[in-house]
């Protein structure tokens, strides 16, 4: 909000409030209220509702126009603007039929409702009409009722240039208008993805959520054969004694509902956005998520699975109880008895073969809070740095090549830096599936700024669709190309040669160690013709500011560090860092993989990424912890990668694993469950009976996210409050209470009554979390680490100096290495792999309830339309892809997503999953596995073909119909358009 006043003259009265904000927004500083509906504060104004008239300088306009500025003068009491208003709304009300205290939407959420009411309207002017469409369930999440759509494109704006998924409009030229899917009347099979931006802006109950749907309200689930004769007598009824009385009744009602519904604030559990928002429930029953425009990370934004995808909190599935492994079989135990035996099994262990024969796996969905205990209890209680998370399955790689370069293993700065920047490279990220709101944002900067970007993979998704420039590039091999750009601005002058001299050491050593890499060279090792090079570099050279964002495209092959820490390097020789719109993003996968590496899920870090190797930190620490130093050890630890290989080895006899599939996420599964078999003791805390706790001996029932509170830190370094929306299920326990119980039984009772007192524990020690509090995360509020001890955040890294000892960041010289595997004669394919927007990892949350898995419930591999013609393969087909680790057998979709020899396959689907063909393969500086590189030969089956892999429903066979605006200039050109207050022949059609 501005920081600048002025005076606005309203019906007379001087009123003092913010400069530059919507007319509607000043006012409700004001405490006044400009009737409206169309308007939204997250939208452009949309001058469809005709209901926010006033007069300015003796002419009637839209208040939604019009913005606060010093002397401003309105007049909202004019008859004239008055008459207007009420002509607007009559004209509302003849396309919605209002039957409000039976309607699953009246719970003080409708914008048409609550404005009607507040206006005091005699009686409907108008008669409604029914349209002639019928109401659309088509799609698994919400319902579109064109009997009750008013018309105001708020959904149609909200998709068009908030999501920017470009599917909805509205034809107002068109007979009967209506909301349209792709131009068509059917929500299923069009683009939509179900992002929920929609339902969210409705104003009314045109587009409501499934689940609040029938049961919103005391009298709504009547059957309709007793409704729809009730809203009948009632509506004639207001005929008679005015639409008053019947309103009074239905706010009778929403105050009924209000306090039976309960509103928490919650951050999402799938992906490292960090999307916050409400959620609103009656008892366990999960009415719908609600963002709200404070929200820091995405607004009103949500993708599927943050809006809809919570069936899991409430499956038949979920561990409500202790389970104890006997003759085995799992039986179920108290939590007295379950916790007793992990105490007592860890404490032997780790005395009869030593602390480092113990490794703790820490969960990238729990909290900051979790994640500190859990390396509190690993090194404090058992002496070993032997204690990970799943970054190292994803974002490790990334981390390095910024720890080696600018000092912070996090992104540069906001996802607002990312919307800001002049060119955004996107290397190695399916962002849309991926992050999707984040793609929301970028997509807008382009759609309405004019944003450039680059897009570098080798699979043609939504963003390289979208792309100025896109580069095919040969997997594997994004380190060449990104140093052969760095080269290219050394030698075409643009290299920032000041910023070089000022704040960056190592650069001629660097520059001499790009000499092999030529674009011709470049051209030869990725696959991409050398003028498209050229263009590229061209095009990064003379961006005024850019950002390079990569994801698992990136690090999850043999040498992700390196590239990693080649992208990085080519933002520093372009003066890419330390400014507004700048910096490098790799983008974190796990709504908590961030903070469980920052609070020191990691074997050579304590939490703030202080290093367990230095004996001054180990001191501190010891000091902080009331033990002796000698207590915690200085030898780095194992990671996850060898924490199983050692288990083979007998070299690692117990794990405790919370939260993190690994036996489903780990590459070569095979080997991965011999070393879960060959443990002495393992111990798995989680929500369901997942696939890694099948081979436990103790299983602990934990809890989500919306059972507890704590913190989690996104992708941007955002630290944010959640709060608990239900208490737990069953007798399943917040995984910090069992963390702290378990801690008492080994001889440290440390007494930890709330999350906050666990924060307060960690800000007094890391210096990066100095200044956080759960007071300064109250609410909608959120903190960027590094805070400093006054709580000030640090949004933009890199300002003033790097995280060196001299302030200085470091050009490191990488050379080229080829992945360590390739295609070849026996295996002459690659499998690359990745994710889809409507799953999640293993689908342990996102499958429950059938919902989301309904979109693409198959599994299926994506080939090229040319290798289908070379193999005589159609889509449907069956065919075997056989690795040197393993084969499995699935259905062929040919796309031209993928090209030539290349194949795609979902990390979500199957049995055993993908990494039944993944091996040992990895990166030797962080033990990344190498997923992406899997070499692999397709042999045809004679099987009946699959009828349809990706079913017709599916939004991926949809066609966008893009627009800038709610075209509204279409309703007023209409001949039967009249003005208000003059009064309407066809209200029904505006």
């Amino acid at each position: 909000m501005s920081l600048q006043k002025c005076t606005v003259i309203y019906d007379g009265q001087a009123l003092v409030g913010p400069a530059d904000i919507p007319l509607i927004d000043f006012l409700d500083a004001c405490n006044k209220t400009l009737p409206h509906v169309c308007y939204h504060p997250a939208l452009e104004p949309l001058q469809t509702c005709d209901v926010c008239w006033v007069e300015q300088a003796g002419k009637l306009v839209r208040g939604c126009t019009l913005r606060s500025h010093e002397g401003l003068e309105i007049n909202s009491a004019n008859p004239h603007a008055s008459a207007a208003r009420e002509e607007g709304m009559d004209r509302l009300l003849a396309k919605h039929e209002l039957y409000c205290t039976v309607c699953e939407h009246n719970t003080g959420d409708c914008t048409l409702h609550n404005t009607m009411v507040d206006m005091h309207l005699p009686i409907q002017r108008y008669a409604w009409q029914r349209k002639p469409y019928v109401k659309d369930e088509s799609n698994p999440f919400y319902t579109y009722d064109p009997d009750q759509c008013i018309l105001c494109g708020r959904c149609v704006e909200a998709c068009q240039n908030v999501e920017v998924n470009e599917t909805l409009s509205i034809d107002y030229t068109q007979q009967h208008p209506r909301v349209l899917w792709d131009g068509g009347t059917r929500i299923a099979g069009s683009s939509c993805v179900s992002c929920g931006h929609c339902v969210t802006v409705c104003p009314c109950n045109a587009l409501l959520e499934k689940t609040m749907q029938p049961d919103a309200g005391p009298f709504t689930s009547m059957p309709q054969s007793l409704k729809r004769p009730l809203i009948d007598v009632v509506k004639a009824l207001e005929n008679t004694i005015g639409a008053e009385i019947v309103s009074g009744v239905s706010v009778i009602d929403t105050q009924l509902r209000q306090q039976e519904i309960k509103r928490t604030k919650t951050v999402c559990t799938y992906c490292g956005v960090g999307c916050s928002f409400e959620m609103w429930t009656r008892d366990r029953h999960l009415l719908k998520v609600q963002p709200v425009t404070d929200a820091p990370a995405n607004g009103i934004s949500t993708c599927v699975k943050g809006k809809f995808a919570w069936d899991f909190i409430n499956s038949p599935q979920r561990l409500t109880t202790p389970l104890i492994r006997e003759n085995d079989r799992f039986r179920p135990a108290s939590w007295e008895e379950a916790l007793d035996l992990v105490a007592k099994r860890l404490l032997a262990i780790r005395d009869e073969t030593g602390p480092d024969s113990i490794g703790f796996i820490g969960s990238s969905k729990g909290s900051n809070e979790e994640a500190y205990l859990t390396q509190k209890i690993a090194r404090l209680i058992i002496g070993t740095n032997s204690v990970d998370n799943s970054s190292r399955y994803c974002q490790n790689p990334a981390t390095e090549g910024l720890f080696r370069t600018v000092g912070y293993g996090g992104d540069a700065g906001t996802i607002a830096d990312l919307a800001q920047a002049e060119l955004v490279v996107i290397v190695g990220s399916n962002t849309a599936e991926n992050h999707p709101v984040i793609a929301s944002r970028l997509k807008a900067a382009k759609k309405q700024r004019g944003q450039q970007w680059l897009v570098v993979d080798p699979r043609r998704h939504e963003m390289a669709e979208r792309a100025d420039q896109h580069l095919r590039i040969h997997p594997g091999t994004d380190l060449v190309w990104a140093s052969a750009m760095s080269r290219y601005m050394f030698d075409h002058g643009y290299a920032d040669e000041a910023f070089l001299t000022q704040r960056v050491n190592n650069v001629e050593a660097y520059r001499r160690s790009l000499e092999p890499f030529t674009l011709d060279y470049a051209a030869q090792i990725t696959g991409i013709q050398e003028a498209d090079l050229r263009a590229a570099a061209e095009r990064i050279g003379r961006a005024g500011s850019v950002c390079i964002m990569w994801a698992m495209g990136i690090t999850q092959h043999s040498h992700g560090a390196d590239t990693s820490t080649a992208l990085s390097n080519l933002l520093l020789v372009t003066g890419n860092y330390g400014r507004p719109g700048t910096g490098g993003y790799p983008m974190r996968g796990h709504n908590n993989v961030q903070g469980a590496s920052d609070f020191g899920c990691l074997k050579n870090f304590y939490p703030g990424y202080e290093s367990v190797s230095d004996p001054q930190v180990r001191d501190k620490w010891a000091r902080a912890w009331g033990v002796d130093p000698q207590r915690l050890s200085l030898e780095i630890g194992e990671d996850n990668f060898m924490m199983v290989k050692l288990a083979s080895s007998d070299q690692l006899r117990a794990m405790y694993v919370i939260g993190e599939e690994t036996a489903f996420s780990d590459a070569d599964t095979t080997n991965v469950h011999q070393g879960f078999s060959e443990l002495d003791f393992l111990v798995v805390q989680d929500l369901f009976l997942s696939r890694t706790a099948q081979f436990a001996d103790v299983v602990l029932p934990g809890c989500p996210s919306v059972e507890k509170e704590g913190s989690f830190v996104n992708t941007e370094r955002r630290i944010q409050r959640f709060y608990p929306v239900m208490p737990p299920l069953g007798d399943s326990r917040p995984d910090w209470l069992i963390l702290t119980q378990l801690a008492a039984r080994m001889g440290f009772d440390w007494g930890y009554t709330h999350p906050g007192q666990i924060m307060a524990e960690v800000a007094g020690i890391a210096g990066s979390f100095a200044g956080v509090s759960y007071e300064r995360l109250e609410g909608w509020k959120s903190q960027l680490w590094p805070v400093k001890a006054d709580g000030s955040s640090t949004p933009l890294l890199y300002t003033d100096q790097f995280k060196s000892a001299d302030g200085r960041a470091t050009l490191y010289p990488v050379s080229w290495q080829p992945p360590a595997e390739e295609a070849d004669a026996d295996y002459d394919l690659l499998l690359n792999n990745g994710r889809m927007l409507e799953h999640f990892q293993s689908t342990n949350q996102s499958g429950r309830g059938g919902r989301t898995t309904s979109l693409s419930p198959e599994w299926y591999v994506e080939i090229s339309p040319e290798l289908a013609a070379g193999r005589n393969l159609n889509t449907g087909d069956w065919v075997r892809l056989s690795s040197r680790r393993g084969a499995l057998e699935i259905p062929v979709l040919v796309t031209d997503r993928v090209q030539g020899k290349v194949l795609f396959i979902s990390i979500h689907q199957g049995k055993e999953g993908i990494n039944q063909l993944t091996g040992e393969h990895h990166d030797p500086a962080v033990n990344t596995p190498a997923y992406k590189e899997i070499a692999i030969r397709l042999d045809a089956l004679d099987r009946t073909p699959h009828p349809n892999p990706l079913p017709e429903h599916n939004f991926r066979h949809g066609k966008r119909t893009p627009i800038s605006r709610v075209p509204v200039e279409e309703k007023w050109r209409r001949d039967d358009y009249r003005e208000p207050p003059e009064h309407e022949p066809h209200p029904e059609k505006f």
